[in-house]
């Protein structure tokens, strides 16, 4: 199935902090996260080096990856953790499946 949209996890070299966000674009946003955090670091995934895509859910209707999104987010981190291990058991960086 083709998607529309996506909630990403992206996450720094040593897996401490997460960035979760929703996009229509997974390849360009991956790109802003890696120049931010090269450049100015205006964002929070550019401040903590959030560059490494680990986590990922394709959505057909972007309320639908809002709502995915704004659910996660309140999670606790170790609920997160268990979210991405499921999906990604080693934690690997996945950028390059997505380009």
């Amino acid at each position: 199935m083709f998607y529309n949209y996506f909630v990403y996890i992206m996450t720094n070299q040593y897996r401490t902090t997460l960035y979760i966000g929703v996009t229509n674009n997974i390849q360009n946003r991956i790109s802003q996260h890696y120049f931010d955090s090269q450049n100015a670091k205006l964002s929070f995934a550019g401040k903590y080096n959030c560059i490494y895509l680990v986590y990922y859910e394709g959505f057909e209707y972007p309320k639908d990856a809002i709502l995915r999104e704004k659910t996660i987010k309140k999670w606790r981190r170790e609920k997160k953790n268990t979210l991405i291990s499921n999906f990604n058991p080693k934690w690997e960086t996945l950028n390059a499946q997505i380009m």
